[in-house]
Formats: C-alpha cells, structure tokens, sequence
C-alpha cells in the first residue's frame, strides 16, 4: 500500500514538471529529458513511470480533469440548496477561473494531440465526457427538486458545455478584459436560458 502512495505521488510530481515544461516552452517542446533534468531525476526513473511521452501526456489530461473538477467546488454557503449551488457553478463555468486552474495553450495543445492519437483521443474525450455528466447530475437534482424545468438534463448539460468551449476557444483571442467579461456575460445569460430555471 505504501508503494503505490509514492508511486502515485512520484508520478504527480512528474507530472506536475511536465505540465511546467509545457506551460513555458509549448507541449510540442516537453520531452522526457527535459521533465527528467527539471525534476531532478534520471530519465530512466521517468521512463520507469511512464512507458512513453504518449503515456505522460495521458498522464497530464488526467490532471487536467482533476484541475477543472475544481470548477464543481462550491463554498459550503452555498450547500443544501440545489439552486444555489447549481448557480455558482454556472457562475464558476463562465469565469475567468477556468484560466486560473489550467493553462489554455496547453489544453488546446491536448485537444489537437487528440485529434492525432487515438488513445489520446479517448482520454481526452473521457475528460470532456466528466465535466458534461457532472453538470449533468446537478441539473437532475435540481430538475427533481422543482427548481428547473429542462425536459433532457443531458443535452442541457451538453448544448451548455458546447457553448463554454466555444465561448472559451473564442475569448482566448480576444485580449481586451472588457470584451472578454462582456462575452462571458453574454454566454452565461444563454447558459441560464437552457436552465429555465422556475
């Protein structure tokens, strides 16, 4: 048991320099080597956790996930009251906290790995299948609570997370703060409209 705790800790640290590599020089550029030299390890110890670069990168969209789950986190105010709490989520969705939690080049720099590799595809696809069926779940509870009249909780939560990657994929090209916060606005508002909320 002890094993696998340092085994799992040696692999987040890993992973964690990795993701540093990335966010600084693009994940074209991270490499085994370099995560190896900046974590001050023998690139045989890397290897020994990670088969492959491929391996690490499906290594670093699991921490991605674990990142943007963050989103979910509601402060405990907000507890038992379904309203509520599916209301600062949606609050957290379209903020600039996605930014906060994972580097934006990275992630998109995943997402086009994705495209190219199958088993990332998968876990990329894993991913972005979490974070639908978790907003999923909180609109159920609210749909069962009376508080929101939506007929499908799972095309509501999929046409919303459609709107916030577009929305996000979108505003990281605008570089202007009150055009990105007005964009956000504008999305959230639709995002609320899908929720009819009673």
């Amino acid at each position: 048991m002890g094993r696998k705790s340092l085994k799992d800790a040696r692999q987040k640290e890993i992973i964690e320099v990795f993701y540093r590599i990335a966010k600084q020089e693009g994940l074209e550029n991270a490499s085994l080597a370099k995560t190896a030299e900046l974590a001050g390890m023998n690139p045989s110890l890397i290897i020994h956790y990670f088969k492959s670069r491929e391996h690490l990168v499906n290594g670093l969209i699991e921490f991605i996930l674990d990142r943007y789950l963050e989103i979910f986190t509601v402060p405990a105010s907000a507890s038992g009251n379904s309203k509520s709490i599916l209301l600062k989520i949606i609050d957290n969705v379209f903020s600039k906290k996605w930014n906060i939690l994972f580097d934006d080049s990275v992630s998109y720099s995943c997402y086009a790995l994705a495209l190219r590799s199958e088993s990332i595809g998968a876990r990329y696809r894993q991913l972005l299948e979490t974070l639908r069926k978790n907003l999923e779940q909180h609109i159920k509870i609210c749909k069962k609570e009376g508080a929101l009249d939506v007929s499908n909780p799972a095309v509501t939560a999929d046409l919303i997370f459609v709107l916030v990657d577009g929305a996000y994929y979108y505003l990281s090209l605008v570089k202007n703060d009150k055009d990105y916060e007005a964009g956000l606005r504008r999305y959230k508002k639709q995002a609320l409209t899908l929720l009819n909320f009673v």
